[in-house]
């Protein structure tokens, strides 16, 4: 019950504005002792909640040219004219994380995490403030400013506690741990997370962002840390047993196990109730799955989409299908797009895809790519394979290093082209009526009423004199007058209105835009975050992969290809065999490594695994499928629990991290439970490797519990359950590798949405890689010295097909009635 509980609030810390939750009584000076007792009543009602209602409520245009120029140039990065000298400098100075140099001139003692702080707190006897946050965070910015940049504040600090700052990208173990405890003591959580540990890593309060004073009933930090610092001195003891009781109760509210001999729960029933928990919670006017703020949530699309495969000819499936293109078409039109620059920020703060969060963060890319391409597979819009092809257009250009790996994030807040020193959300994106109208005066040859160019893309996109961004979604005031583009009308819709034709309003808005993207280079670029983590870097792999696969497009093949190299050069170390957390640009944009370095944690492992595969399936070259397989041999050994069945988030041995957790939520990321619960069904069938198979179905029996009343918490999850439940097909294509027949029935395989499948080329001049685990592949010949397709399962092969349209109508036919048999 612990577990849904924290989920509860899970969804709504996803990188939302956070709110500050304190026992009141921590604060009262006349009641030492009540606030441990008011700490304990909350965490017991967290424990045995009254509902998981809310459980069930989840947080968290036209085409372009796509040269190959385009595709495989890279970001340049930066965040503007070089600063004054500081006044400050501490030791997160030597650091390379850009969240943590973002603090190095505070006028704090930060220290990172590590051995070093850990000494010195119980040297000196004193508590740990741990402050947890990410480089385009913009509250830990605004956190930073206020408290953290104050001389006073920051003396304090120094004096009384051994302050610590952590990049949870970094360090996403140590972070789950202590926001698991925020959201247990305080019912929320977010970013910037502030925690008070004793010396020995166990927390005792916890929270979010502070203002710096006191703002009438709401505590300030300053006074947040005197109190703090009085109770450690005269009721110490009254801490750590509070914190250690919690932590305890925590080890086991969050257990994730399987007992001996369970079996995962029956598929049919738990795909129905996920369909009908999304349907409870979907918002039918403009899609998405609660009014807002709204996340584009790709792991509920993807569901929905995987759904709708299995159920084609149900009238649940055809909702599914309707449910999951709506929404990723109102998203597309929206606001939450970024029509002149490309890509996809981070929410958007209203229900209608309008205003967003400005902050661009790698995954949110690298799974709405996915998405949308799938959703140009199931529905053959080419609008969906637009805008796959978009989101990668703005990865090649704004987040690629040059080593071919992916940055992380740019941020939501930069300098307003006008001037001043303070940033300001979303400066970098909107625009002014005026400035429209300036960079677009030329009259439109036929329009009525003489219009400009200015005046058809105004109206297209919502652009309005006053500006089009509502007071209620600016509590900040920083878009008075300012216009988030949306698109209001169809292109037939402005056509019309100004008696022109669709392809003359095409060419117009396109050629409008590219004047705009031009003017935006001038503009003071957000901070980018170019760390490069392996996890992201494994799901922007797949993207590349998938969409390149599904267009047959070469140049972002090549894109996968060398991300693929990247990852192998500069995140595995082959002699540890190890994938390493992240690396860094340096300042001559060669790539960097902290020493020592950070060890992969389970997403890292699963989320590249999962790439890999996909970049098999694309290019079919087995140098991928090989590293797969040795990565999922690896992940098996540090973080399988041979007890419970599942993965550990992190390295059980490591002591450092008090919590070991298995994440039960598929969320802005997806979990890497259920990555590795897909990856291992895949690789079974590559491999032939029963106890892969036998590893997946113990790790879908642990998550159970999780699957048979929440499922809404675990869609991709759920969909690895599907997978289990309807057995992969094997696609085998025997043939020359690139020669025409085999591209062509390679071609029918890609064009389809087929989730439940496994594609294999077997070529006679090949290494013989599969057919030496596989060995009924080496029965399978090509047919009249012409390329050939076997599509197995269950242990039966269909008859051998050469023409690419059969093999499509066997594929579609096939996967229909296998389906409609299981469920």
């Amino acid at each position: 019950m612990l577990r849904l509980a924290l989920r509860q609030s899970t969804s709504r810390y996803n990188r939302l504005e956070p709110t500050t939750r304190l026992p009141a009584a921590f604060f009262r000076p006349d009641s030492p002792h009540q606030n441990f007792r008011d700490q304990r009543r909350r965490f017991r009602r967290i424990l045995h909640p009254p509902s998981v209602k809310s459980t069930l409520v989840q947080r968290p245009h036209q085409a372009h040219d796509l040269s190959p120029s385009a595709f495989m140039s890279m970001a340049s990065g930066g965040d503007g004219p070089s600063a004054p000298p500081h006044r400050h400098t501490n030791r997160l100075a030597n650091e390379r994380s850009p969240y943590l140099l973002q603090h190095a001139h505070n006028p704090v003692d930060w220290y990172p995490w590590g051995q070093q702080a850990f000494d010195k707190a119980k040297k000196e006897d004193k508590p740990i403030f741990l402050s947890v946050g990410y480089s385009t965070c913009h509250w830990c910015h605004v956190m930073e400013r206020e408290s953290f940049e104050d001389d006073e504040i920051g003396k304090i600090l120094s004096e009384n506690f051994v302050c610590i700052k952590l990049d949870r990208e970094e360090r996403p173990d140590v972070d789950k741990v202590y926001m698991t405890f925020v959201q247990a003591t305080s019912g929320g959580g977010g970013w910037p997370m502030s925690v008070w540990l004793t010396p020995d890593l166990r927390p005792f309060i916890g929270g979010t962002y502070f203002p710096p004073r006191d703002q009438g009933r709401r505590p300030g930090f300053k006074t947040v840390l005197t109190r703090i610092m009085d109770q450690w001195q005269n009721n110490r003891l009254a801490l750590e047993s509070s914190g250690e009781r919690i932590m305890d109760a925590l080890k086991k509210g969050t257990a994730v196990s399987a007992n001996p001999g369970s079996s995962p729960p029956r598929a049919s029933d738990v795909t129905n109730r996920c369909l009908q928990q999304l349907i409870s919670s979907y918002e039918e006017e403009y899609g998405g799955f609660r009014d807002a703020p709204k996340f584009p949530t790709p792991v509920n699309l993807m569901f929905l989409m995987t759904y709708w495969c299995v159920n084609r000819s149900t009238s649940d499936g055809a909702e599914a299908l309707q449910m999951a293109l709506h929404t990723l078409r109102m998203m597309a039109l929206g606001g939450i797009h970024d029509h002149v620059a490309q890509g996809f920020h981070r929410y958007s703060t209203d229900s209608s895809w309008h205003v967003p969060h400005f902050e661009k963060m790698l995954y949110d890319q690298a799974q709405l790519a996915v998405a949308y391409i799938t959703a140009s597979q199931v529905s053959g819009e080419e609008l969906f394979s637009d805008v796959a092809k978009d989101i990668l257009l703005y990865v090649s250009r704004d987040l690629s290093d040059e080593s071919g790996g992916f940055y992380s994030a740019e941020d939501a807040d930069s300098v307003p082209a006008s001037g001043g020193p303070e940033k300001r959300e979303g400066a970098f994106c909107v625009w002014t009526a005026s400035e429209v109208r300036e960079l677009l005066p030329d009259v439109v040859e036929g329009a009525t009423g003489s219009a400009t160019q200015a005046d058809v893309f105004m109206h297209h996109y919502g652009v309005k004199v006053q500006g089009n961004v509502a007071p209620e979604q600016d509590p900040h005031g920083e878009l008075q007058g300012q216009n988030v583009l949306i698109v209001r009308y169809s292109a037939e819709l402005t056509a019309a209105h100004f008696g022109i034709s669709v392809e003359k309003v095409d060419e117009l808005l396109a050629s409008a835009r590219a004047r705009l993207a031009e003017v935006r280079k001038h503009r003071p670029r957000p901070h980018l975050d170019s760390k490069m983590l392996a996890s992201w870097n494994g799901l922007m792999l797949s993207a590349y992969a998938r969409v390149g696969a599904a267009l047959g497009d070469k140049f972002l093949l090549e894109r996968a290809v060398q991300a693929g190299n990247f990852l192998k050069k500069h995140l595995w170390d082959a002699e540890q065999k190890t994938i390493l957390r992240s690396c860094y640009r340096g300042d001559e944009m060669e790539v960097q490594q902290i020493s020592p370095p950070i060890s992969g944690f389970l997403d890292d492992y699963a989320f590249v695994t999962g790439g890999l595969l996909d970049l098999y399936e694309a290019t079919l070259e087995t140098e991928w499928l090989q590293w797969a397989e040795e990565l999922q041999l690896r992940q098996d050994e540090l973080f399988w629990d041979e007890h419970g069945g599942g993965y550990f988030c992190s390295d059980p041995n490591d002591n450092t991290v008090l919590l070991q957790l298995k994440e039960d939520q598929d969320g802005a990321e997806p979990s890497a439970n259920s990555v590795s619960a897909s990856n291992l069904l895949r690789l079974s069938h590559y491999s032939g490797k029963q106890e892969w198979l036998h590893r997946c179905e113990r790790l879908l029996a642990a998550f159970s519990d999780r699957l048979s009343m929440a499922p809404i918490a675990l869609p991709e999850m759920v969909r690895a359950l599907m997978a289990q439940h309807y057995t992969l097909k094997q696609i085998v294509i025997c043939g020359q590798r690139d020669s025409p027949d085999t591209t062509s029935l390679l071609t029918a395989v890609n064009s389809l949405f087929l989730p439940h499948k496994v594609l294999m080329l077997i070529d006679k001049d090949g290494d013989g890689f599969l057919s030496q685990r596989l060995p009924v592949l080496s029965s399978m010949c090509q047919k009249g010295g012409v390329a050939t397709a076997y599509v197995c399962q269950d242990f039966t092969c269909s008859l051998p097909v050469t023409d690419p349209q059969e093999l499509r109508r066997l594929l579609l036919d096939g996967f229909s009635q296998t389906e409609a048999q299981k469920n």
